[in-house]
């Protein structure tokens, strides 16, 4: 169907994959990988002719039809929703103009009955075509994607210009599933989906009758959808069959394999090597060194597999908060007309990791603002636990970040007590080594932005992190590194996002949020998938399968409380005693590091050292506090970790 013949492309002098060669025949349902910058984006735009390659060509078969969602710069004005969805019918269109201008010459009462059999001809041909594309059920087609990807019918009249990026993206794919293509080229197509429109996309691309070639980071979504995967890897092409799961195994082998084999071709150039410095100078062996010189010249060198970068990161375990975080008492929010939450109840237990999922619009991201004070509300109450220190990741955080600062800047405004080697290796755990620190954040990559607001939450030290769609920007190795991070971390936490593998192993609890709805799943993200699965078929929880079998579909929210109650009564006493040696430890240690900080100051006047037995005698005392307050924090650590591990065997 599509042939990639001798491609090549080049970059800022490097060559991101040269003299490639690939089929993409119909009915393959690719997924396209590689490391950030390797051509994934590029090769969809040479398919599409949005890109000359530097060499090679693309060949289609003829008739062919092409969609392609990039990834950004998408927009649609002029046109009302509806309007807009129905002109992805060119086909259609097309056909009905000339069904119409056909009709229009039979009524002409001068033609002659070879005419008039002409056009009639021309005229089933239409019609046959019209059938073959299914247009006489287009507008129930059209308006069944509308509202799959998130639409409501209320939208449809509404002018394109007023919707937002997001919803920009969803108008585009919209038109390519509405055109029927033989070949969707898709790059981040999840980015702006909620979970709702991404499983309805994943039903909908299962059936698809075309091929597909996707750039997606959401492991979940391309597992669902595709089972082949490209890889652009060391400027060439490797096609294996599966989907990314199966990859990565193969991937393993090939890199185990390609390791073996560089270094045994490194012990051979060594012994090699070896040879020719001992026999350099001897006559006799004049022949056999320059033999073995023109073996090394000759030798194609293995290269090792590429190390991609990762985010090595791990929080540290904050001060403990009280047993509430937060609670939400009554919220009731609204824009103008549009009520958000009326009377809305809340509440944030310690330890709890919290996933906010529903379709967008709804106020996930509302709440998470109100929670970490970004916004207000109009009426209830919002009651901040004791101890309870907050950090917000935005989901426009490149609109958050000064881009005149650099990144070293950046971090150096939230972590003031850190020097500026203790930044720079923190930045380094981040993909930021070097001269890149000094980058302005006004010329970061949407992804490089994002490891600069993740970077910021770390130094906050907070026990309750509020995390807006923290993945949109990050890659699939970034993302798991992130992943193990958010599951080992000992505080509470908010996540708002729709990437189910990133979810499942980090939260314990699930919060749907939908207008006029505000509904909590005691169980994590598969949990609440398959209860929302038995929902819909009108099976009972008996059914379903998952961490919360035991729960009957009976169980109404005074139930749930009380099992909450009786959870958080075990976990009290389970843990009272490392509470109360955590709070006296903390006591103890805010006390000496406020007598640290006074000897600091006293150390500092020259005055202190005119009697030599005071400043003798203060440094000896300043040196007993900082051991003493060394052993109080590790000792405090060692209790914070046995209190995280004793309360997540009581996480609901």
């Amino acid at each position: 169907m599509v042939d990639l013949v001798n491609l090549s492309l080049q970059f800022g002098g490097k060559y991101l994959f040269k003299d490639i060669n690939y089929k993409i025949s119909s009915g393959d349902r690719i997924s396209l990988v590689g490391a950030n910058g390797t051509g994934k984006s590029s090769l969809l735009k040479i398919i599409t002719g949005n890109l000359s390659p530097e060499a090679g060509k693309v060949t289609k078969l003829k008739n062919i039809t092409t969609g392609y969602l990039p990834q950004d710069s998408i927009s649609h004005k002029g046109k009302s929703l509806i309007d807009e969805a129905k002109s992805a019918l060119t086909a259609i269109i097309s056909l009905q103009e000339k069904e119409e201008y056909l009709t229009s010459q039979l009524l002409i009462p001068e033609l002659s009955d070879e005419e008039k059999e002409d056009l009639a001809g021309q005229l089933g041909e239409v019609h046959h075509k019209l059938e073959d594309l299914d247009s006489y059920s287009a507008d129930s087609r059209i308006e069944k994607i509308l509202i799959g990807l998130g639409f409501e019918e209320k939208d449809f009249l509404r002018e394109t210009s007023e919707f937002s990026g997001g919803w920009q993206m969803r108008i585009a794919l919209a038109k390519i599933l509405i055109a029927q293509n033989d070949l969707l080229l898709l790059d981040e197509p999840t980015n702006h989906l909620d979970i709702d429109s991404l499983n309805w996309l994943i039903s909908f691309l299962k059936t698809y009758k075309g091929a597909l070639l996707i750039v997606s980071h959401d492991k979940h979504f391309i597992n669902s959808v595709t089972n082949r995967t490209l890889e652009i890897y060391m400027g060439k092409f490797y096609s294996y069959s599966g989907n990314y799961d199966n990859y990565l195994k193969y991937k393993a082998e090939r890199d185990l394999q390609a390791e073996n084999l560089y270094l045994q071709q490194q012990r051979q150039i060594k012994e090699t090597e070896k040879f020719i410095d001992r026999f350099r100078y001897k006559s006799t062996k004049a022949r056999q060194v320059q033999s073995r010189i023109k073996q090394l010249e000759k030798i194609e060198l293995i290269e090792l597999p590429e190390s991609k970068g990762e985010i090595n990161i791990r929080f540290p375990a904050p001060p403990p908060s009280g047993r509430i975080c937060m609670d939400l008492k009554k919220i009731g929010k609204a824009y103008g007309d549009n009520i958000i939450f009326d009377g809305l109840d809340f509440q944030i237990e310690r330890g709890e990791k919290i996933a906010f999922v529903g379709p967008n619009g709804a106020g996930k991201t509302t709440l998470s603002k109100i929670i970490s004070g970004e916004t207000d509300f109009q009426s209830g109450e919002k009651i901040i636990g004791h101890n309870t220190l907050i950090s917000y990741y935005a989901q426009d955080v490149a609109d958050s970040l000064d881009p005149e600062l650099d990144i070293l800047e950046t971090v150096e405004n939230i972590g003031e007590e850190k020097t500026v080697g203790q930044l720079r290796s923190l930045l380094g755990c981040f993909l930021f080594s070097g001269d890149d620190v000094f980058k302005k954040v006004g010329v970061l990559s949407g992804g490089e932005k994002s490891r600069v607001a993740l970077a910021k939450i770390l130094l906050t030290q907070a026990n309750l992190i509020v995390l807006d769609e923290p993945t949109n920007h990050l890659d699939i190795s970034s993302k798991e590194i992130l992943q193990k991070a958010l599951t080992d971390f000992t505080g509470s936490l908010i996540l708002v996002s729709h990437d189910i593998d990133f979810l499942t192993p980090i939260v314990n609890k699930v919060i749907e949020i939908r207008k006029g709805s505000f509904k909590t799943y005691l169980g994590g993200i598969e949990y609440y998938l398959e209860k929302k699965k038995a929902e819909e078929n009108g099976l009972t929880a008996n059914n379903v399968s998952g961490k919360q079998e035991e729960v009957k579909e009976s169980v109404n929210k005074k139930e749930q409380k009380r099992l909450e109650a009786e959870m958080r009564q075990k976990r009290y006493a389970a843990t009272k005693t490392l509470v109360k040696q955590i709070e006296l430890l903390e006591s103890e240690i805010e006390k000496l590091e406020t007598e640290k900080g006074e000897l600091e100051k006293e150390l500092a006047l020259p005055e202190t050292y005119a009697d030599a037995s005071l400043a003798k005698e203060k440094n000896r005392l300043y040196g007993q506090i900082k051991t003493d307050l060394e052993e109080k924090m590790d000792l405090w650590s060692k209790y914070s970790e046995e209190l995280a591990e004793a309360e997540k065997q009581f996480s609901i």
